[in-house]
């Protein structure tokens, strides 16, 4: 089974451009960070903008969040960025004549909505400032102890 780490991916880019707005924010730089390639922070950056979560200028390694990191959710990003926005698949392949093989699509379809929809109301709970907030006591919790 393949995992999308898009998700992952698109808030440590946000992430990366509010923390070090400073710093160089071309995809190269980004990319770096996220130990990926250009091209790909690139296209998530576009899912970004297009999501109404990143604000960009074509030619000018300038991101900005297009909101505040308090008024981005995990939820919002997700839905930038996830092509089909569902965390559960149902194996459309069973058989049917099988009593559990032909059942199994539909019983799923509806446990799987229920994941789906509890999962989306956590995910409006947590906001970009809060991931911020935890990477940067987690930085500061490390260079605390490094001093030590």
């Amino acid at each position: 089974m393949r995992y999308s780490h898009k998700l992952s991916d698109a808030v440590h880019i946000l992430a990366y451009i509010d923390i070090c707005h400073d710093d160089d924010l071309s995809s190269t730089a980004i990319a770096a960070s996220v130990e990926s390639n250009p091209a790909l922070v690139r296209r998530l950056m576009g899912a970004l903008r297009r999501g109404g979560l990143l604000a960009t200028q074509q030619g000018s390694a300038t991101p900005k969040l297009a909101r505040r990191p308090a008024a981005i959710t995990l939820l919002d990003i997700y839905r930038a960025v996830e092509d089909d926005g569902n965390l559960l698949h149902v194996d459309d392949k069973t058989n049917p004549h099988c009593i559990v093989g032909g059942n199994i699509q539909d019983t799923l379809r509806v446990a799987y909505a229920e994941v789906q929809s509890a999962a989306e109301v956590q995910m409006k709970t947590i906001t970009l400032a809060r991931l911020i907030g935890d990477i940067l006591t987690r930085e500061r919790a490390k260079q605390g102890s490094a001093g030590e």
